[in-house]
């Protein structure tokens, strides 16, 4: 298959929507290796909305096996749907022998899938499943299929997408139920459609999801909500919850499509749940999540890219993936409130901390003062210095108001680089201008989740940022934290106790450099977008270094103060 550029790829996905989602840096992974390929998902009605408008296939067809692709006359009227695209190559994500012979039916000429569940003989490229003794994550298992079709590297963090009036109509539904845009949201998924047994207690929930709130009132100052999410049958256990909350609380059980779940989890400061398809919607949303584990194997379906959010008892009978406990339950009647209490902490200090736009100044911050002295490669060049970073066209590519995580990227190697400057002792500390907030483009919920996005993405990097400082106003307000103005890092110099005689700003903006100039830090002026070579050569502005990406600019950081540091002059600011 090395050698082979199918044109046209079929792709029966799973039937579940965590396995859907952990399925997804595979079919992204499927499109990189085949990129001018047609891409068709054959998919269950469920699975087919999840992937409505996602941007890695070209088609989605819908397995109806329960109206005209029933029985065996519905899986031939099928086969003659798939027989009419004429692929030329299947490739089966999903397990089951029905799988196989839906296609070999289609007479689609290549075949390609695990061995599994004795379809063999009707797969023309058999791939031998992974040893039931080596344990892998369902994500592996299903990227680890296409590296005979040539497939390389590790898969990346699932990753869905809304649209944004997908987002603006959840955002009215709450508004309705009396959740503003501007709140923070404590999400909560007492059910499991798979069985009973993978459901911790409802009261249990109530009472996490309160002190949870109660904890993020106060770091930020901001209204705090619960919203249940469930599906169809799972009313009785939302209200449930719900009665039991002091706060006020919407409960969307049993009342929303696959898309509507999504956007609600998308909404999600952060998500308390058990082992279920939302808790894989949350993560590909890069919300924190909190997973209660009880009888599956959280080994193989914790939420990909979030393995510390996993809270379980040890007990001697799990996992024993059975849908109903034969005896006690003690696999979850043993998980009590505190433990799910401190795991939501340690998940919002880590990957979330939301920014706070109701602060006395109208500066929006969001710190984290996670301490990294146990890194084992950790040095003491950069002890004591502050690194300031621009956002947009410095960290990421800047396509104009960027209002959702869906459209937010790191530029290649900007992970890396910032670990470099982790790894030398340095604090890293961003300072960003977003208007769009003011404007209305945007909500501080929607800023809370691009921001929870970036730090995931520098996590997986081993980077932890100390700061997010954030002027939200509109440019004609005239605030004093707008760049250039110096209100961000006067914030940050307060709180964050910052030596500006050794600090450097990064930024792709002449007013990156004039606020560099205006607290003294050192000046560094990356060429990555169209704030690059051109506008530095219109605005007559000169910059300690001018260099082509971050990586170059963290070398250069990295040199001056090791100059500094053993007394060597520096000299003047000059072009390189």
């Amino acid at each position: 298959m090395h050698n082979e550029s199918p044109s046209r790829i079929l792709v029966r996905a799973p039937n579940w929507i965590g396995d859907a989602v952990m399925c997804e840096p595979a079919l992204r992974g499927l499109r990189a290796r085949f990129p001018n390929a047609e891409i068709t998902v054959l998919a269950k009605p469920a699975i087919a909305e999840l992937f409505i408008a996602y941007p890695g296939i070209d088609r989605r067809l819908v397995y109806d096996d329960r109206g005209i692709h029933a029985g065996l006359s519905g899986k031939w009227v099928l086969a003659g749907l798939l027989r009419r695209h004429r692929f030329d190559l299947a490739v089966l994500f999903q397990n089951a022998f029905e799988a196989a012979l839906i296609t070999w039916l289609a007479g689609i000429r290549r075949r390609y899938g695990y061995v599994t569940d004795g379809r063999a003989f009707l797969l023309t490229d058999p791939v031998a499943r992974p040893d039931r003794a080596t344990l892998v994550h369902q994500v592996h298992y299903y990227w680890d299929l296409l590296k005979p079709l040539g497939v390389t590297g590790p898969p990346s963090v699932p990753a869905l997408a809304v649209s944004e009036n997908e987002t603006h109509a959840m955002d009215e539904r709450l508004g309705d139920l009396g959740i503003g845009r501007d709140e923070l949201i404590v999400g909560v998924n007492p059910g499991s459609t798979y069985g009973g047994a993978k459901r911790w207690l409802p009261e249990r929930y109530a009472e996490a999801a309160l002190r949870v709130c109660r904890q993020i009132g106060q770091q930020q100052g901001r209204p705090v909500s619960v919203v249940i999410l469930g599906a169809k049958g799972e009313e009785k256990l939302g209200h449930s919850v719900a009665d039991r909350l002091t706060v006020r609380s919407a409960v969307l059980s049993g009342r929303t499509n696959i898309r509507e779940l999504m956007a609600a989890t998308k909404r999600c400061s952060i998500l308390l749940t058990n082992d279920t398809g939302p808790m894989h919607l949350a993560a590909a949303f890069a919300v924190p999540v909190v997973a209660v584990f009880g009888p599956t194997d959280w080994k193989t379906t914790s939420p990909y890219g979030q393995e510390s959010s996993i809270v379980r008892q040890p007990v001697d009978c799990a996992p024993c993936l059975l849908r109903e406990c034969p005896i006690d339950h003690r696999c979850m009647t043993g998980v009590t409130v505190d433990m799910v209490y401190h795991a939501a902490v340690e998940q919002l200090r880590g990957l979330s901390r939301p920014s706070c736009l109701s602060g006395r100044d109208g500066i929006a911050h969001q710190t984290d003062r996670t301490d990294q002295t146990d890194k084992k490669d950790r040095t003491t060049l950069l002890s004591g210095y502050t690194v300031f970073l621009d956002r947009d066209g410095t960290l990421n590519p800047d396509p104009g108001y960027i209002g959702s995580p869906d459209r937010f990227e790191l530029f290649p190697g900007v992970a890396a680089a910032l670990a470099r400057l982790t790894r030398a002792g340095a604090r890293l500390v961003v300072v960003t201008n977003q208007s769009g907030v003011g404007r209305g483009l945007f909500s501080s919920a929607d800023l809370d989740a691009i921001h929870a996005k970036l730090r995931r993405l520098l996590l997986d990097a081993g980077v932890t940022l100390d700061a997010i400082y954030v002027c939200p106003h509109h440019p004609d307000a005239r605030c004093a934290c707008r760049k250039p103005e110096a209100g961000m890092i006067d914030q940050a110099v307060r709180e964050l106790e910052i030596d500006l005689s050794r600090s450097y700003l990064i930024g792709d903006h002449a007013k990156d450099m004039e606020l560099a100039k205006r607290v003294g830090a050192k000046r560094v002026w990356v060429t990555t977008s169209e704030h690059g070579a051109g506008a530095l050569s219109e605005s007559g502005e000169d910059a300690a270094v001018v260099v082509p990406s971050l990586e170059k600019a963290v070398t250069w950081i990295l040199a001056d103060a090791g100059a500094n540091e053993q007394g060597i002059p520096v000299g003047e600011e000059t072009h390189q």
